[in-house]
């Protein structure tokens, strides 16, 4: 196993650091044991043998003391006399049976023979003065001294030789360990040159089995060296090759099969269907695409297009005036733009999918349903005019002879008429913005003296329904002036404030407001207080004909659809906000007038 030749291969540096750690042991043993006690001893000798010294030059001084200070001198004599014995005594018990018992042995002989000699002299107080007896004194004095300088030799010549033991073994224990290193160097080196060309190889061919699979070479085999933790890594690196080629044939055939569906599927397609990329080239388009013989998208689709490659959001609309006409075999084609934001993180592919709804047959519905609702509602007009007029003349001239309850049927048959009128005059509007045909008689606006005329127009209805009508309009638009059509604005607010008051309660207040976005828009706003528009209603609010259910008010569902496609036709949009019970929010963006955009932008600068 490569754990077992890793081991074996350190086993020799092992071995190596033990042998020096023992000799290390050795040599640290002998210098704590027999050198360090011989030099403590030597070291202890020669200041016992300096005491002595002292002890015998004190001894010689005190004995020729006389008079007064003889009892002093004799007690001091006796206790330096006790002191040099002390310490003979001791250097005879270290020097037992040792070369130096001889110098002890002469030392102790000279010093009875000079504390022989003092002795007498300091009992009888000086002795007798002759000049034998002190001579006597001094040759047994310098005895002493000559046997201490011997022994002190033998001891300073005893240290020296421990020393210069000591410093060849160090010497000694210096070169072996550098010898020691030295070797271990070498055995290390060789060891892991041995150690590296066996482990390297295998891995050097793993490494490249990997780069060339790395690279789509799943055909590449790594050499199995051995049977240990390398080789099986090896055999584990081909099983996987193996089970990789295998996946990559079963996901080729998937992916051509896939492929092969998606083909017929966008060929079977009745629909022109284009696939774009991230700069907008279509890269796969299907027969009925080509029918269509484009060489480029239509700025009605290429600008939407854009704005899906840009956001990564779907571009669905479902009104059928986006929709696009385009001219196949002599004939005229509408189509609904469906586009797709698509991405593939596997292949980075990032593009859209633009697919073109033949509505030709919708469109010409809707259109036939458009015309026949004004050309229903313009011939309804006129007899519905005619007899609106004879009612009111029958109501105004008084006839004689009306009941009471006749006079309530006219009146009920006036108001029904004025009602029929109204929502007559309502789908023909619908009918011309449906069709293009309503023109805007645009105005330059200020935006603070529309919302004052709008106000004073509306306060008649919200003062007698008991109602507050707030205006605020954001100090950046003092300035700001509208390019609108007045007369049909107008509708907008008033279809709006009707509707808010007609759903708050009495004493609530309804606000308008008007407030500058970032995009050159002007955001105006009607806020009341009413119950609130349930949320499954909320996009189906600006649907013609359409009522929220159990609303209680009275209303054909006309108002809010003449006003998006009165907004729209601005260049605008209309949206509704709402939560129950807390009121409703209806607000919508028209642009700012051209020369007001171009001076904000420059002032902005």
């Amino acid at each position: 196993m490569l754990r077992t030749r890793l081991l074996l291969g350190l086993v020799p540096l092992l071995l190596i650091v033990v042998g020096i750690g023992l000799y290390a042991i050795g040599v640290s043993r002998e210098l704590a044991g027999s050198l360090s006690r011989d030099l403590v001893n030597n070291y202890r000798s020669i200041g016992a043998n300096q005491q002595m010294r002292v002890a015998a030059t004190v001894m010689s001084t005190l004995a020729d003391a006389k008079g007064a200070e003889l009892t002093a001198a004799r007690q001091n004599f006796e206790e330096q006399r006790a002191a040099f014995r002390r310490e003979l005594m001791g250097q005879a018990a270290s020097s037992a049976g040792s070369p130096r018992a001889a110098l002890v042995a002469a030392l102790d002989d000279a010093f009875q023979r000079f504390s022989a000699a003092a002795g007498p002299r300091l009992a009888f107080g000086g002795g007798t003065g002759s000049l034998a007896e002190l001579q006597q004194m001094s040759v047994a004095f310098g005895g002493v001294l000559r046997a201490l300088d011997r022994l002190t030799e033998w001891d300073a010549s005893a240290a020296q030789r421990t020393a210069d033991r000591v410093a060849q073994l160090a010497q000694t224990t210096e070169r072996i360990l550098l010898t020691a290193i030295v070797v271990a160097f070498a055995l290390a080196a060789f060891v892991a040159w041995r150690l590296a060309a066996a482990l390297l190889r295998p891995i050097q061919a793993l490494t490249a089995s990997a780069v060339a699979v790395g690279e789509g070479d799943l055909d590449r085999v790594v050499p199995e060296f051995s049977h240990d933790e390398l080789g099986q890594l090896a055999h584990a690196f081909n099983t996987m090759a193996a089970k990789l080629r295998a996946y990559r044939e079963a996901t080729l055939a998937k992916v051509l099969r896939t492929q092969r569906t998606m083909e017929a599927t966008l060929t079977s397609a009745p629909d022109p269907v284009f696939v774009v990329a991230r700069d907008g080239a279509p890269e796969i388009r299907n027969p009925a695409a080509e029918q269509l013989g484009l060489a480029a998208f239509p700025p009605a689709l290429a600008e939407p297009l854009a704005r899906v490659l840009a956001t990564g959001e779907h571009y669905l609309p479902s009104d059928y005036g986006r929709a696009v006409t385009l001219r196949v075999a002599r004939e005229d084609r509408h189509y609904l733009p469906r586009i797709l934001a698509i991405g593939d993180t596997l292949t980075e592919f990032k593009g859209a999918a633009v697919i073109l709804q033949d509505v030709t047959k919708f469109r010409l519905l809707d259109d036939a349903k458009t015309n026949l609702v004004g050309t229903v509602s313009h011939e309804l007009k006129t007899p519905l005019t005619s007899l609106r007029l004879a009612v009111y003349l029958l109501l105004e001239q008084k006839l004689a002879g009306l009941t009471a309850t006749q006079r309530d049927l006219l009146e009920t048959a006036r108001d029904d008429a004025d009602r029929l009128l109204r929502i007559l005059d309502n789908l023909l509007d619908l009918a011309r913005f449906g069709a293009g045909a309503a023109a805007l008689d645009c105005r330059e606006i200020a935006i603070p003296a529309l919302l004052d005329e709008i106000a004073r127009e509306a306060g008649v209805f919200t003062s007698v329904a008991g109602q507050t009508l707030a205006v605020q309009v954001a100090p950046a638009l003092a300035r700001t002036k509208l390019s609108a059509d007045l007369a049909r604005l107008r509708h907008v607010f008033m279809n709006l404030l009707t509707n808010a008051s007609k759903y708050s309660p009495r004493g609530g207040t309804i606000t308008l407001s008007a407030s500058a976005t970032a995009e050159n828009f002007v955001r105006f706003a009607v806020q009341d207080e009413g119950p609130g528009i349930p949320a499954e209603s909320l996009g189906r609010v600006f649907d013609r004909f359409y009522r929220a259910p159990h609303q209680e008010k009275s209303g054909a569902g006309l108002g809010l659809a003449i006003a998006r496609e009165i907004v729209v036709a601005h260049g605008g949009s209309i949206a509704c906000t709402s939560e129950p019970g807390r009121g409703a929010e209806f607000h919508f963006l028209l642009p700012v007038a051209p020369a007001e955009s171009h001076e904000r932008t420059a002032s902005t600068v």
